[in-house]
């Protein structure tokens, strides 16, 4: 039992430490504002932006994808929504989905 709670342990620790690589890689692109981590429930659990910038835009997107994944599904059933991109004259903003996470990325798109 010990070795299997610790081989756990080890194991999550290395997929954590994944993720921080790639959200330093991405936060590193040219052009990137900030990055957020929202959990299945829309809650923030990481992000590099400040607290009521991360709290609106986890919220709103949150609601927006699982409109459209559900958009996405009411067409077939048997397709699922994995990413979604919404640009505006000020940002562009992707949500990469996932069935517990969705990874916000906010973007200035003349960078």
């Amino acid at each position: 039992w010990i070795f299997c709670s610790s081989l756990l342990f080890c194991s999550c620790y290395f997929v954590q430490a994944e993720v921080e690589d790639t959200l330093k890689r991405i936060q590193g692109i040219n052009g990137v504002i900030g990055t957020i981590v929202v959990n299945a429930e829309g809650i923030p659990i990481k992000t590099t932006l400040d607290n009521s910038t991360t709290v609106q835009y986890a919220g709103l997107l949150h609601q927006l994808t699982m409109k459209a994944r559900s958009t996405v599904r009411d067409i077939d059933p048997q397709n699922d929504l994995t990413f979604l991109r919404i640009r505006s004259k000020k940002h562009e903003i992707m949500v990469s989905t996932d069935k517990e996470y969705l990874l916000i990325v906010i973007q200035n798109p003349a960078e």
